[in-house]
């Protein structure tokens, strides 16, 4: 997705939605979940914004 949301701002969004326009979850209650997949480590500031780095890839669709 496109901007610059770290890890307490997603946490409260409960999802975001795609650059192509596909919902992705977010789940914050027991550790922190993108769509089924586990953030191993959040709010990495890179050039182009903020990362998380998680532990699947996502297939959007």
């Amino acid at each position: 997705m496109s901007g610059k949301l770290t890890q307490a701002d997603l946490a409260q969004m409960g999802s975001v939605t795609s650059v192509e326009g596909s919902p992705i979850s977010i789940d914050g209650s027991d550790g922190f979940e993108v769509k089924n997949s586990t953030v191993i480590q959040a709010d990495i500031e890179a050039d182009n914004g903020i990362i998380h780095v998680i532990d699947t890839v996502l297939l959007m669709g």
